[in-house]
């Protein structure tokens, strides 16, 4: 991602985190990253359209530990869905955690690590301070949480990414309109994941009890979208136990 596009997004988390700031004051410097990010998307978009080279599919692995690691695995494929990039869920090694094999174009899958780094950080910090109640079973909370943590997460990415969408749209590449550059860069995607999957097997919802989705929710309109805190090498935080 272009320094340029990250040095506004830091600055404007930076106020989103300050003390001093508002509830109102933050989400609103939040969407802005948001909205930074998922116009650098459209923009990288177009770029391939003229110059293919720029930007080509590819797929990178992320290893999700315990615990919680299909909570996490759930974050990740929320996150990925939403910047336009397909996921496959595979067991770890030693039947430890999960691995999800991401698909995409360089630049979407350079935002979804990006964000979902970022994002764990903070489910990590909103779980801490989220305190079911005495007779609740702590894990099931924690579950529902993230649970309702993805759902407003992955809400507010595809808002964004629609949004920038819509400001491109007349916008158009080589006669192409920016909806048919953007399916075209899906099919390409999905081909490729067949190509490496052809037999993929599709799974059911998952049954929560927790009543931490709520709450999860809440977390997830507050979460800044932009990366702020991410550092490249940083491990991935454990989300409690």
């Amino acid at each position: 991602m272009s320094g340029a596009v990250l040095d506004k997004v830091r600055k404007l988390l930076a106020k989103a985190e300050d003390p001093a700031c508002t509830a109102e004051e933050a989400a609103a410097f939040t969407d802005k990253a948001a909205e930074l990010i998922a116009k650098y998307g459209v923009d990288r978009a177009l770029l391939a359209a003229r110059d293919p080279a720029s930007d080509v599919v590819g797929d990178r692995i992320v290893e999700i530990p315990p615990p919680y690691a299909l909570d996490k695995v759930g974050l990740l494929v929320g996150v990925a869905a939403a910047l336009r990039c397909r996921s496959v869920r595979r067991a770890g090694e030693g039947h430890r955690g999960f691995s999800v094999h991401l698909f995409g174009f360089g630049s979407d899958l350079e935002r979804v690590e990006l964000l979902f780094t970022s994002l764990l950080v903070q489910a990590a910090y909103g779980l801490a301070a989220a305190v079911p109640q005495r007779s609740e079973n702590v894990a099931a909370f924690r579950r529902s949480w993230l649970a309702g943590f993805t759902r407003a997460v992955s809400r507010r990415l595809r808002e964004a990414e629609q949004r920038a969408t819509s400001a491109a749209k007349d916008a158009p590449v080589s006669g192409t309109s920016m909806e048919l550059v953007l399916a075209d860069r899906s099919d390409r995607v999905a081909r490729r994941v067949a190509e490496v999957y052809p037999r993929l097997e599709s799974v059911g919802p998952r049954r929560l009890t927790g009543s931490g989705l709520r709450a999860g929710m809440a977390a997830g309109e507050r979460a800044d979208l932009g990366g702020g805190r991410v550092r490249s090498g940083r491990r991935l935080p454990a989300l409690g136990r």
